[in-house]
């Protein structure tokens, strides 16, 4: 059984707490003898929550800073945490052993206009004809987020991964994607990564997919870590 810690990085508009605690997740890796690494993102959780999208400019930080400061961790991303794991396992692979991405494919590559749901956050009066302002905006409403925070993070600048960028990745990922999911199709991240398995969900939509115990099943076995 592997032993490395497990670095759990959650997704917009969520927590630690949210993301990975609630559902289960910290509770069966600890009984499977690993050690969780936490982390709430800049505007998010405990953390900070500046209103300045230039803030978050460099978010990928707060994943590195969670960082041991030596040897190889596992890491379990969902949405914009797994985007940020890409970010620093692409510049960094030596860090990780085994990856895990929950919420991402196609759109890790293309640039969308998030406008109309910063917008419908920070108002909390959606378009009802724009759906995924809808679907965030009410999600966003729970877990005392600061409306201003999550907006100014949906627009900030950076660097946006390319396919290519990917290449250095050589440790074992597993992606996990449901079929209902605004993210895919998962193809173009899974012809990107060098050594990816994907696994569908079924049925399965965008924000359900952290609670939904056949991505924590699946991750658990790709880990190694399943609870004796």
């Amino acid at each position: 059984m592997r032993s490395e810690p497990v670095l759990l990085v959650h997704g917009f508009a969520s927590s630690f707490e949210r993301n990975w605690r609630e559902p289960g997740w910290v509770d069966l890796l600890h009984d499977a003898g690993r050690e969780v690494i936490g982390v709430d993102l800049l505007g998010h959780g405990s953390a900070e929550r500046p209103h300045d999208p230039d803030a978050y400019a460099h978010l990928e930080r707060c994943v590195e800073q969670a960082l041991p400061n030596s040897g190889q961790v596992d890491a379990v991303g969902f949405s914009l945490g797994a985007q940020l794991l890409l970010a620093v396992a692409s510049a960094d692979p030596g860090r990780f052993g085994r990856i895990v991405l929950g919420g991402v494919g196609n759109n890790v590559f293309v640039s969308g206009d998030f406008e109309p749901v910063a917008k419908a956050i920070e108002s909390g009066e959606p378009d009802p004809e724009h759906g995924l302002a809808r679907a965030f905006t009410q999600f966003a409403a729970g877990s005392g987020n600061d409306p201003l925070a999550l907006a100014a993070c949906l627009r900030r600048s950076g660097h946006k991964l390319a396919p290519d960028d990917l290449a250095t990745i050589a440790c074992p990922v597993l992606v996990v994607l449901g079929d209902r999911d605004f993210a895919g199709p998962a193809e173009p991240l899974m012809d990107a990564l060098p050594n990816a398995k994907l696994v569908t969900l079924h049925g399965a939509d965008h924000f359900g997919t952290p609670k939904d115990f056949r991505f924590i099943d699946a991750a658990l076995e790709f880990l190694d870590a399943v609870p004796a």
